[in-house]
């Protein structure tokens, strides 16, 4: 009887050692894998873009600003704020990008490549940036966007740095996780222009990149946004995504937040950025949604 408790106390400290060590080894490949992309360098050379100073460029910039997502992550004023702490994985802190906090760090061109392909200045990239919603906003959306980048009113405020940490590390090695999305960009400079504004499902395509974060490049959704969080929703005509959904269903969605059955739709949906975008854009995202295929959810 001993010696089978031997054995089994034997068995269950190898068992427990080697699970550790598959632990250990997995960890510290996770964390050579992440640090290798953040030290990754990306050369752009895209050409300088002529930033406006007309007070209606400035506006079209402020209102890229409220309704690509600029605001939903900085703050109404790009003062900076916590976004969210999800535990193990992240405490994701978007800075402050007033004029203060950039000055002598992020020039014009700077900004653009910030914005478009997801690097700093140094060509190294920026943690969970979503430059890829980004990557092809006009030419002239771009220059109103820094024009109004540079017009924000100063802020001193310090919203902290964003923490990543270990889970963080684990997903992306597993590929679950988006650290650096400037891996995914095509950095070719190119002359970037913007479709006739109208309610057409070209230009609805256009005003669509600004989704394709939370709901896939495409728009079948299935995405868990947080801890707890519902996937995000399929945007193609499925069932269980816009299908049976009517323009005024869409739009009330966007303006106030309600499903056609009258229920909510989750708080991680940005209702704040949809509600600010026109009429025209609205009936351009319809448009564009309406006419893509019925693509069943990932699972």
């Amino acid at each position: 009887m001993a010696g089978i408790l031997k054995r089994i106390v034997k068995w269950t400290v190898v068992g427990v050692g080697t699970l550790v060590l598959a632990v250990a080894i997995l960890l510290a490949v996770a964390w050579a894998h992440s640090e290798r992309a953040l030290q990754r360098s990306y050369a752009v050379a895209d050409p300088p873009l002529p930033i406006p100073s007309d007070p209606a460029r400035i506006d079209h910039g402020g209102h890229l600003f409220a309704t690509r997502g600029c605001a939903e992550c900085h703050g109404a004023q790009g003062e900076g704020r916590m976004l969210f702490d999800a535990g193990p994985i992240i405490r994701l802190v978007p800075p402050n990008i007033t004029p203060a906090a950039l000055a002598g760090r992020y020039d014009d061109v700077g900004l653009a490549a910030a914005i478009r392909h997801g690097v700093r200045p140094d060509g190294t990239p920026l943690v969970f940036m979503p430059s890829q919603d980004f990557a092809e906003l006009g030419d002239d959306d771009t220059a109103a966007l820094i024009a109004y980048l540079r017009a924000l009113p100063p802020s001193d405020n310090d919203p902290g740095r964003t923490e990543l940490r270990i889970g963080a590390r684990v997903l992306y090695l597993l590929g679950d996780f988006p650290l650096t999305p400037a891996e995914h960009i095509d950095h070719a400079p190119r002359a970037r222009v913007i479709p006739a504004v109208a309610a057409t499902a070209t230009y609805g395509a256009y005003v669509a990149r600004t989704c394709t974060s939370c709901h896939r490049a495409d728009y079948t959704g299935g995405i868990a946004l947080g801890p707890g969080a519902p996937p995000s929703a399929n945007l193609t005509p499925r069932p269980e995504g816009l299908g049976g959904w009517t323009e005024a269903d869409f739009v009330r969605a966007l303006r106030e937040g309600v499903r056609p059955d009258g229920r909510k739709l989750d708080p991680l949906m940005p209702v704040a950025m949809t509600a600010a975008m026109t009429d025209t854009e609205l009936a351009a995202l319809w448009a564009y949604f309406s006419s893509l295929p019925p693509r069943p959810t990932p699972r």
